[in-house]
């Protein structure tokens, strides 16, 4: 029979190849599988583009302004704040730093527009997406908030993969990246949905897309 003493040691050195365990993924760069857990989504998937197309998607990406909501009249920017106020309550749990909220949202917001996509259905992709972690990854290596996959930074971007993480670098490749499939889809929300997820013809991810878009509409105070 085991003395006390026997597995004391036994416990020290289970803990201590544990501990060895933890810090030889950390060196050979699976930091990622600690934050799966937080990013159920798939992946876009890398094909062929037309040198025409991946030029306008890399003067897309590249250009770096400030994103400063810029409004055509005071009605305009009303909208604006109404829609700021609402979605900062809103999120204030997901992330609650307000003046990290504020430059989210005012980024979402710009972001959005800038594409030409709606916002609602934007801050329901990143929903599902991520559920507002700036740092999730998924089981396939998507990044960030709205689940980039880093091969776009190789074909669009300037290679660095790492910028996925910085707020605007990833709500931008995530938009341009949106509108791209859905353009190619005609318009067509359910299969521009399916290629970004990479389940294109699939029903559970568009779905679930459009029922978290639901929770973002201006006078919907609800949130999942």
């Amino acid at each position: 029979m085991a003395t006390a003493s026997t597995k004391a040691a036994a416990a020290t050195t289970s803990s201590q190849i544990s501990r060895r365990k933890c810090l030889l993924s950390l060196s050979t760069g699976c930091i990622p599988l600690l934050f799966s857990e937080h990013a159920k989504a798939g992946g876009q998937l890398e094909e062929p583009l037309m040198d025409s197309v991946r030029t306008a998607l890399s003067s897309a990406i590249a250009n770096h302004a400030p994103p400063v909501p810029e409004f055509r009249s005071t009605e305009g920017k009303l909208v604006y704040l109404r829609w700021l106020g609402a979605m900062s309550e809103r999120i204030k749990k997901k992330i609650p730093e307000w003046q990290v909220r504020q430059e989210f949202l005012q980024t979402v917001w710009y972001e959005s527009r800038r594409a030409g996509l709606d916002v609602t259905l934007v801050m329901g992709l990143i929903q599902v997406e991520s559920n507002f972690r700036k740092f999730a990854v998924s089981s396939v290596g998507a990044r960030g908030y709205m689940q980039v996959m880093p091969f776009w930074s190789r074909v669009i971007g300037d290679g660095d993969a790492g910028k996925l993480f910085h707020m605007q670098t990833n709500l931008r490749f995530g938009c341009v990246i949106l509108r791209h499939y859905l353009d190619r889809e005609r318009g067509d929300s359910f299969l521009g949905l399916g290629r970004y997820n990479g389940s294109r013809g699939r029903a559970p991810y568009p779905q679930a897309v459009f029922a978290a878009q639901r929770n973002w509409l201006l006078g919907d105070a609800s949130m999942a």
